[in-house]
């Protein structure tokens, strides 16, 4: 791997004046080029190599470094090759291999391989010429960029973020060198001049504010949480706010572990006291070997002969996500069960730190089976607090997640996923959840929410508008299948990707902002009511804020 620094830089009008937004970003670089993966790829799967190819390339982002650009493959066309011609801008007709041979001095050696298919979503280039409607690439002078692979890795990921992320000192000393770079160039200076504008030497800088702690209720205490807003300690020494005991279970695991699995079995009877829960021996099945299709089948058999159980767990080997992806569209899709997988790598541990992920584990089965944690003191009576979002998937089909408060400390949720048909509206199933989750409000409440707050999650500046004029009116619409029912609503956008980063500074030293603080002007939108908030302390890096937009306040929040 190769870790590439740079800056991403845009202008932005805000309230404050005109902005140059500047972050440092990296971009992860594999070493072996798309034609070795691919050629990897046809000796593992010789039989479906194209549609493999296809699954693993289509939508991934790759970097050609003769001219240190990127570009997203949308295709893979299979009956193009670099010996095919194409046209230059000259009127001239050259193969890739001559093209690439007097324009870089690159010889390309695999002369059979296919080609890569990028299709420009912009119509003009800079300068207003227009675009060309596809852009062919050779797998063997591109490389693919990201880290989904390195995510199955957590050791290696650890390494990655390490070497990415900067202290808020560095992070400030970083910008401030591009700022000296561009006043000391002539060519940039002149340009700036051109334009009448003049870059401030140093980044800006504002009065911010910070907000109270929030008390954290449990079931017999409450407490403030530390400085760095972790309260890991307190709920593992304290009970939860409810808890389901788990009596009738089922503990999957291979044969090898057995010493392991008995291990975490009395772990997690012992740690459930002082949380308020009662854990009884589980049912345990045993495995003769670890191949994904002995998992499948296994727990095929037991959930479709037993209609007893609140939860499955199950410990799985090895980093590969086929098994635990088989295990959990299993459990929620075939034999809808709550389920809890376990890596057997985390199990293996120091007794203390083994201790902690037992506790940990614990906490995430109580909440699956229907439990509650922990909760803050909300002002607001009959309030219900949603959230959503779209994600749009490679083959046009989006999917919607849809989350709904029914009750009066937000502790219990209405949950809903909606697979989306390409022409179909997003509004619509939106306006589906939205009621369903009022039906469920108020059976459990006898009453029907005063105040709905929603955060709308996946939405960019250029779709505001749309959700205001569209997405709203729809939602509001469900209001009329009630009688005389017309709450009041505040709908909030969130993003969270801004290339904005907080520092505190004391005597010229930068550190993180601490968690609370809150910008609510110079920074924010000319144009819509906005604030950034930031509500965790970061481990490592710069303090990154949330940007909350509010489209719609009728409840005067």
């Amino acid at each position: 791997l190769q870790i590439w620094p740079g800056y991403s830089v845009s202008i932005r009008k805000k309230d404050g004046g005109l902005f140059l937004m500047v972050d440092t970003v990296h971009r992860i670089i594999r070493s072996e080029s798309v034609l070795a993966l691919m050629q990897s790829i046809c000796k593992q799967s010789p039989s479906s190599f194209h549609d493999e190819c296809t699954k693993q390339l289509v939508g991934s982002t790759v970097l050609t470094r003769y001219n240190n650009r990127t570009y997203r493959i949308d295709d893979i066309d299979w009956e193009k090759t670099p010996r095919d011609s194409f046209t230059l801008g000259s009127g001239e007709e050259i193969t890739f291999v001559d093209y690439y041979s007097k324009t870089y001095g690159i010889t390309v050696r695999e002369l059979e391989q296919p080609l890569l298919v990028h299709r420009p979503k912009e119509k003009l280039m800079l300068g207003g010429k227009p675009r060309l409607d596809m852009v062919l690439l050779l797998p063997e002078l591109t490389f693919l960029t990201g880290i989904s692979e390195i995510k199955k890795d957590t050791r290696v990921l650890k390494d990655v973020m390490r070497e990415m992320l900067q202290s808020p000192q560095q992070h400030y000393e970083s910008l401030c060198s591009l700022l000296r770079r561009i006043q000391c160039n002539q060519e940039a200076s002149r340009e700036l001049s051109r334009w009448g504008l003049i870059l401030s030497p140093d980044i800006h800088r504002t009065q911010g504010r910070v907000l109270p702690s929030e008390r954290v209720n449990l079931r017999h205490c409450s407490f403030i949480p530390a400085e760095d807003v972790s309260w890991g300690r307190e709920v593992v020494r304290e009970a939860a706010i409810s808890t389901v005991d788990m009596n009738c279970w089922l503990l999957v695991y291979p044969r090898r572990l057995q010493d392991v699995t008995k291990n975490l079995v009395a772990l997690l009877r012992s740690a459930c006291g002082p949380i308020g829960m009662q854990v009884n021996q589980p049912a345990l099945v045993e495995l003769k070997d670890e191949r994904l299709e002995t998992y499948v089948r296994t727990i095929r058999s037991i959930l479709g002969n037993e209609d007893k159980v609140q939860l499955l767990l199950c410990i799985t080997t090895g980093t590969k996500a086929d098994v635990y992806s088989a295990i959990k569209k299993l459990c929620c899709v075939h034999s809808p069960v709550p389920s809890q997988v376990i890596n057997a790598h985390s199990l293996l541990g120091h007794s203390a730190k083994l201790k902690s992920i037992v506790q940990k584990v614990l906490l995430q089965m109580n909440c699956k089976l229907g439990g509650e944690l922990w909760g803050v003191d909300v002002p607001l009576k009959q309030l219900m607090v949603v959230g959503m979002d779209v994600s749009h998937g490679k083959g046009m089909r989006s999917v919607i997640g849809f989350v709904a408060s029914t009750n009066q400390v937000l502790t219990k949720w209405y949950s809903r996923v909606v697979f989306q048909l390409p022409q179909q509206e997003i509004a619509d199933s939106l306006r589906l959840c939205l009621a369903n989750a009022l039906q469920q409000f108020h059976e459990m409440n006898h009453c029907l929410p005063k105040k709905i707050v929603v955060y709308r999650d996946g939405v960019s500046d250029s779709q505001l508008d749309t959700v205001l004029r569209y997405e709203i009116p729809q939602l509001q619409k469900c209001f009329d299948t009630f009688e005389n029912y017309s709450p009041s609503m505040a709908v909030l956008v969130v993003q969270k990707q801004m290339g904005t980063n907080f520092y505190t500074v004391s005597s010229e030293q930068h550190s993180a902002a601490p968690p609370g603080t809150v910008v609510d002007h110079s920074i924010t939108s000319t144009q819509w009511q906005d604030f950034f908030l930031l509500a965790h302390c970061p481990r490592l890096g710069c303090s990154v804020p949330t940007r909350y937009i509010c489209v719609l306040n009728t409840a005067n929040l």
